[in-house]
This record gives C-alpha cells, structure tokens and sequence, in this order.
C-alpha cells in the first residue's frame, strides 16, 4: 500500500488536491492517510513516525515554517520519503532538487500532470519496496529503509528493531525476520540479527554498532565473522 501525505496550510488547498488525487489513485493499492496543516506539524509527526508516509505532497508557500524549510528538516531524518512539492510559483523549483524532491506541481493543479508525478511515484516505490522492511505493530505501519536498520533483536515472542536508535517492536520470531531478509543481515547469536554496513568493530566475541556492543555465540562465531568480515570490507 503507497501511503500519501499532503500539506498545505490551506484547507481548501487540502481539498482540491485531495480530490484530485481521489481520482487517479489506484484503489486497495493507494490511500490517502494523513493530511498536515502546517509545514512544522508534518515535521514532527514524520519524525515520530518513521515510514508511515511514502509520499508527501507539501506546499512551498506556507506561513511559519515553509516548504522548502519542512523539507530540509525532514531530510535531516528521512532521506527515503518522496516529496512533491506544490506551488503557484515556478522559482521555486530549481530548490527542490536540492532536498531531493520527486517533482513539483504548479497549482491549480493540472490532472494530466499529477498523473504523470503518480507514474514517477509508482516507479520509485516499487524500486524502494524491494529495499526496504515492513512491520505492523499497535502503533500503526512502518516501513525502513534495510540500508539503516542497525539490528534487530528477540524479545520473548516479540521482534526489537533498532533504526536509528530508537526501537520498534512487533510480534514475530527471528527466525522468520533473517529468512525474509536473506544474506542482507547476519545473525551473530540467537537473539541478534544485524546489518554487516553498520558493524564498526569485531572483537573475539562481540560486535560494536554505535554505543552497543551486541555478543556473537560460539555456535554461530565462524560464520558470522567471515561474512561480517567481507561485508565491511566490501562496503
């Protein structure tokens, strides 16, 4: 499910765009789910819900925090999100690129157009789709990109994933987690599962990621050291 945001501090703005997104969206595939009125709040959700959103539609011209400005900062956090950014101005566009926006709409919004950035999106996300993790939990659907998740850990029956040092948690068993994601990760102990891009140090019987230091067990020792060996090597 492609999952879209829009931004505009403008809620007839909201509507019209809403509408015509209503249109050309693909049913039980895409699904308009959050909408911001306020470049500062959409900030803050996305920060606090990485993965939620997939595409966000944000208005350049906005009071308070701007577009432009929303966009630099949640690059800080998430390099991954698409944003399309819409504005009744052309100048603008040459500074999208430099936050990596997807494309631009000058408003109102010609539908052709829009139809053509969705095409844009369809194509980057099925891409991202086969690079990323998906997990549900109580607190709704994320989605990480697997280049940035440091490790995942057991928990009795709960799976831990660790992204950015915060932890995300979910029903589930390891063992299923490392079949899923094949020879991207490496399990280094029963209980751990980790990114080899992100492994800083290998010691006799633990690994250090960050501030952690996370124990390789004699069972898995071997294996696990000479694949983490050829990934830091490689990457």
């Amino acid at each position: 499910m492609l999952r879209i945001g829009i931004c505009d501090d403008s809620a007839d703005a909201r509507d019209a765009l809403r509408f015509a997104l209503e249109k050309i969206i693909e049913e039980d595939r895409e699904e308009i789910v959050y909408e911001f009125s306020s470049g500062s709040g959409a900030v803050r959700w996305l920060n606090n819900h990485p993965g939620e959103i997939d595409l966000l539609f944000l208005d350049v011209e906005m009071e308070g925090v701007n577009g432009m400005e929303a966009a630099g900062q949640i690059r800080e956090f998430d390099s991954r999100l698409m944003i399309v950014f819409c504005t009744g101005y052309t100048d603008y566009v040459f500074d999208g690129y430099r936050v990596g926006a997807l494309d631009y709409l000058i408003k109102p919004v010609d539908t052709a157009r829009l139809s053509e950035v969705m095409r844009r999106v369809r194509e980057r996300s099925e891409a991202e789709r086969e690079r990323s993790y998906t997990l549900k939990n109580t607190e709704g659907l994320f989605r990480f990109p697997l280049a940035e998740i440091s490790y995942f850990y057991s928990d009795k029956r709960k799976v831990i994933l660790v992204y950015r040092e915060k932890e995300y948690a979910f029903y589930g068993k390891l063992d299923e987690v490392e079949k899923e994601l094949g020879e991207s990760f490496v399990r280094i102990h029963q209980r751990y599962l980790v990114n080899p891009r992100l492994v800083e140090h290998i010691g006799g019987d633990f690994v250090t990621m960050g501030d952690k230091k996370l124990p390789i067990s004699r069972a898995l020792k071997e294996n696990a050291t000479v694949k983490l060996a050829k990934a830091m090597l490689q990457y």
